[in-house]
């Protein structure tokens, strides 16, 4: 699933470059398209499903064969696990706390493990997109956040949360790597 067109992604990387060039900060920028595969969530409530199904079809005066309320159960169960998994769905179903949880891990996972949290100055700085979880978080290394109040930060991912919840994550990112560097630009 391609998230920016090859315009975009050389608009961005132009901030990058221009952002770079005016301050000691190295900023990276990662889009995933989603944080986790959810795969139990989905399938835990297709059970719970099931069992609900199943005990109110007991209720109705109907006799059923074992076997037939058996291969009813696993049908339904198989049905349901199978329809929870298709994605616009599955991300109904799984509570926003929980996607917020793991974009977030996922995020500072990427953030140790491009490098980020080892520049010299620890002056990185990390724009990360979750599409599945329309999350984003902007995460700064201690070097930055020393100089930059929290304040600064939080109305820097209000408005790239808005851009990217609109559908304009390119603009997004531009928009915040300016800002970013124009907050760091004094300092950095």
């Amino acid at each position: 699933m391609a998230f920016l067109s090859d315009v975009d992604r050389a608009r961005i990387e132009a901030a990058i470059a221009a952002a770079e060039r005016r301050t000691t900060a190295e900023f990276i920028t990662v889009i995933t398209p989603a944080a986790d595969g959810y795969r139990y969530i989905p399938t835990l409530i297709a059970a719970c499903t099931t069992f609900i199904v199943s005990g109110l079809a007991l209720l109705l005066p109907l006799d059923f064969g074992h076997t037939a309320f058996y291969a009813g159960q696993v049908v339904t169960f198989m049905a349901l696990a199978v329809l929870f998994q298709w994605s616009p769905l599955k991300m109904r179903l799984v509570p926003r706390r929980i996607q917020a949880q793991r974009a977030g891990l996922l995020a500072h996972q990427q953030f140790l493990d491009l490098g980020l949290s080892a520049t010299r100055a620890r002056t990185g700085v990390m724009l990360f997109v979750s599409a599945a979880e329309h999350y984003v978080e902007i995460i700064a290394d201690t070097g930055i956040r020393r100089h930059i109040d929290d304040a600064v930060w939080q109305a820097i991912e209000a408005d790239f949360i808005a851009a990217v919840r609109s559908g304009r994550i390119a603009d997004g990112f531009v928009a915040a790597i300016e800002a970013c560097t124009a907050a760091l630009a004094t300092h950095l």
